[in-house]
């Protein structure tokens, strides 16, 4: 495969932004002490599929970080399989939550949240996926995958992140649409 190369100053060919796989669709700065965030215009029908990252940013507590869609409470479905860095294996579900509830991990100073996701179809008028991965960067967290579904057809433009515990604090939300 030959990813694309651009240099400064140089015309652009359909062919050559037809190559490039993932678009950066939103940015979103996280404030200070808040108990959400809430990402709007993030998803619409230019893409079918999206990654959502979120960085740099911290909790007042450590736990987890839920994720919902638009102002939907209920359906939510997920598996979580987590190992701890002494080697104990674990999972987890939610069945039929108010959110996903493990979509990522919430940090305190110092260490940084991670939330990394792909989400398959939130602006369709389909069932709405998810997959990702996450990891605790304390001795006493865990990493692993995570994956599940919104058992509704609704086409949805925003996003929450929510700490499950405590407030959030900086960090950037990205999101990128998929090259269908």
């Amino acid at each position: 495969m030959s990813y694309p190369s651009f240099a400064s100053g140089e015309v652009l060919t359909a062919a050559d932004m037809n190559a490039v796989g993932l678009w950066l669709v939103k940015t979103q700065t996280v404030g200070t002490g808040v108990s959400s965030v809430t990402v709007t215009g993030a998803f619409s029908s230019t893409y079918d599929n999206y990654k959502i990252v979120y960085t740099n940013g911290f909790c007042s507590a450590q736990g987890d970080l839920k994720l919902t869609l638009g102002s939907t409470a209920t359906g939510y479905y997920q598996n979580a399989i987590y190992t701890a860095w002494n080697n104990t294996v674990a999972a987890a579900s939610t069945l039929n939550g108010s959110s996903w509830e493990r979509a990522g991990v919430a940090e305190t100073t110092g260490r940084g949240n991670t939330l990394q996701l792909d989400i398959y179809n939130p602006n369709l008028a389909l069932r709405t996926v998810i997959w990702g991965s996450f990891v605790g960067t304390d001795s006493t967290r865990v990493g692993g995958s995570i994956s599940g579904f919104l058992s509704d057809a609704t086409q949805y433009t925003a996003f929450t992140i929510a700490p499950s515990t405590g407030t959030i604090t900086g960090g950037t939300i990205r999101v990128y649409g998929y090259r269908n």
